[in-house]
Order: C-alpha cells, then structure tokens, then sequence
C-alpha cells in the first residue's frame, strides 16, 4: 500500500497533502530494525511492512496505522457527544485530530459515538470507524448490556427495584420498559443494567418509581468494564481481548 494512502486512511489530510508531507521530509517509518527513517519521496511503498500496525511519524507525531479503529473514552461531565456541541464542550475535542479526520464509507469524517450519554452523565463510551460494528454495538435488537451506576435523591426501597425489573410505562411509550438487572449497592445507589437505549432512559425509569437521578455514570458495555486507570477525559484503543469483551453478552 503507498504510503502516501496509508497517511489519507489514518486522517493525515488529502492524498495530495499526504504526498507533500513525504516530499517535505516531514514522514518518519520505523524499519523492522526498529530505526526510524525519513520516507523518501520517491519510496511510494513502505517496503515490505503491511499497512496494519506500521509505526510512523508525521512531523514528529507518532502513531500506528490501525485501518478500523475502535476506542474507549472515559467521558467526562459536562461535555455532549455531538461534533457540533450546542451548550458544552464535545467530547471529540478530546481526541487527536487525525481521528476526527479519517475519512471511511458514507462520507462522514472521523470516529463516530456508538450510542450517546448526557452530557452530565459520565463513564464508558466507545467511538469507532466501523459501521457494522457501531450497528451492532448500538441496536436494540442486539441486546448488549450497558451497565449504569446511579446515584439517587431519595432513598431506594425494594419495591422500587422490583418495579423496575417488572417494567414501568415511560410518558411517551405505552410497552413497559424492563431493567435487565437491578442491585441496591446502598441506600442511594443503584446498579442498573439495561438492553435498550432510550431518551433520557435511566432518569424517565427513576422518576416512574417516584425518585431522582441525582448523577449516572456507565460503568460496563457488554463484558467489558470501564478501566479504573482510565481517567476522566483520557481514552486508548481497545485491545484484541476488549473488543471481544464488549461484543459478549
């Protein structure tokens, strides 16, 4: 694969650009010898490495070509998952830009939101360039489990959970909605493990049993559980074994 295509897959600019940026000397690769080396302007193929896992620097930027991505993102409070925010900071100015700049199939450009949470609510939110995989991670028909943690105004009773687990009829939607699973941790804090994905879902579920959210953070999708070292505002790339782990119901 030219190098030049290489960069325009990964959100280095147009083709065009990614051509003047060899041309410039401004392209590093690192060799299998582990030595990095000024790509040449006439070195159209990085010679026998494949594209998946090639190490390079764009002006001094390191990065790894990683042809789909996939990412978890401890969002933070206060931002909106949205690329064009309306009230608060978005949550794609958190990443780098060649990831909001890769361009993939239909158009958009960038990693997409698999799902949104409020923007007070915090916790784990992947973002990906592969459509079947934000389709499937997304669909209610897929049934992935997205486990919540809420804290709430009022005290929690067992009546409350055992409401939620029988389903409780939201203002705009007749078919009772059901927790997959619900967990007094204490008084004011429950885990709620939910299969659908709904507006303003987990704070419609409480004020149906007469409480309040008083702050939501997601904490788990599928089996995959939000890393304790991964703190608010940071992200990384999903290894092999998570993204397996997100996908397991």
């Amino acid at each position: 694969m030219q190098l030049a295509d290489i960069l325009y897959s990964q959100g280095f600019g147009t083709r065009r650009s990614c051509a003047g940026l060899i041309e410039t000397g401004a392209v590093e690769v690192l060799d299998a010898s582990g030595i990095w080396h000024v790509a040449a302007a006439d070195d159209s193929r990085v010679g026998d490495y494949p594209a998946e896992g090639l190490h390079f620097r764009v002006q001094g930027q390191e990065w790894v070509c990683r042809m789909k991505a996939y990412i978890m993102l401890h969002k933070p409070a206060g931002t909106e998952c949205s690329q064009k925010p309306s009230a608060h900071p978005s949550i794609f100015s958190l990443l780098p830009s060649p990831l909001r700049l890769r361009p993939h199939k239909g158009g958009a450009l960038g990693v997409q939101a698999v799902g949104r949470l409020d923007q007070d609510t915090t916790g784990l939110l992947l973002l990906s360039d592969d459509g079947s995989f934000i389709h499937r991670m997304s669909s209610p028909k897929k049934h992935v489990a997205k486990v919540y943690e809420v804290t709430t105004k009022h005290p929690l009773g067992e009546a409350q959970v055992q409401q939620l687990l029988a389903g409780v009829v939201l203002d705009d939607d007749p078919a009772p909605v059901k927790a997959a699973a619900a967990e007094c941790v204490s008084t004011h804090h429950l885990r709620l493990t939910l299969t659908e994905g709904k507006y303003h879902q987990v704070k419609r579920m409480l004020a149906a049993v007469s409480n309040r959210v008083e702050s939501l953070h997601r904490s788990q999708m599928g089996g995959l559980k939000l890393p304790e070292d991964l703190l608010p505002g940071q992200w990384r790339y999903l290894s092999e074994h998570e993204l397996l782990q997100v996908q397991a119901r």
